[in-house]
């Protein structure tokens, strides 16, 4: 079922999303050569509860997942495009990290991710986030009253063929408000015109995932919830959570 917000809600969700905003921000600061996926974690989990927030990533246990997730973060390096547990790994030079985070603040939440390089980036990874990075940014401006699902979808999507990029096919963004996964599913490919026509109050979390391989397959790790790409090419990640509104598309989760 997909729930239009009110403004009085859209309100609550950007000050759910500003916590997550300042939790990235906090994890990115923290990240450093020797600095673990678990440190960063606790980054994180320090600004959600000076905030207030609770996470929503804690403890959820959808149907394919062996355990509940242990952070409030996904820590995903290098190879891993998604879902990456923030574990003992130390991060080393030249290491590619998306990390999502979510949080819930009176009832609302708020989901986003990021990309970026510890150390000395390498320049492939570079245009691979920067790729990602636009294509969210099609996303986004797609993301308008009178438009539909697909066309988000499709703005995603031609950033990727045009860089040569693959995307892990059975995901994407989401709808959100009172959960971190509503719906509608927001494909990262899909054809323009098509899907749920965009309505002021309707909230997404539009959500690239790039793969540099250029291949759109993917394994799931032996943790039972890190997706790794199949060939072991690098991935990017970056997400917001988006309102459609009458003014244009709202980011909530900017800081």
């Amino acid at each position: 079922m997909v729930e239009i917000k009110t403004d009085a809600a859209l309100t609550a969700m950007r000050e759910a999303g500003r916590v997550v905003a300042h939790a990235l921000a906090a994890v990115e600061e923290a990240a450093a050569v020797g600095v673990s996926l678990r440190e960063l974690d606790g980054a994180a989990r320090d600004v959600l509860e000076k905030a207030g927030a609770s996470s929503p990533f804690l403890g959820y246990r959808p149907s394919f997942a062996p355990v509940p997730f242990p952070g409030v973060i996904c820590a995903s390096v290098n190879d891993a495009i998604a879902h990456g547990v923030p574990d003992d790994y130390r991060l080393r030079d030249g290491d590619l990290v998306s990390v999502d985070c979510g949080a819930v603040l009176d009832g609302w939440a708020g989901d986003a991710a990021v990309s970026f390089a510890v150390g000395t980036p390498r320049p492939a990874d570079q245009e691979l986030m920067e790729a990602t990075r636009r294509a969210l940014d099609a996303g986004i401006a797609a993301a308008t009253v009178g438009h539909r699902v697909g066309d988000i979808s499709h703005a995603i999507g031609a950033v990727a063929r045009a860089a040569r990029l693959g995307m892990p096919a059975d995901f994407g963004g989401h709808g959100i408000g009172r959960h971190m996964h509503e719906d509608p599913h927001v494909p990262n490919r899909g054809r323009a015109g098509r899907g749920l026509p965009l309505r002021h109050g309707l909230v997404l979390a539009i959500e690239p995932m790039f793969i540099a391989g250029g291949r759109d397959d993917y394994a799931t790790a032996a943790d039972g919830w890190t997706l790794r790409t199949a060939d072991g090419s690098r991935a990017a990640h970056f997400e917001h959570t988006v309102a459609i509104t009458d003014d244009g598309p709202r980011v909530l989760t900017l800081p």
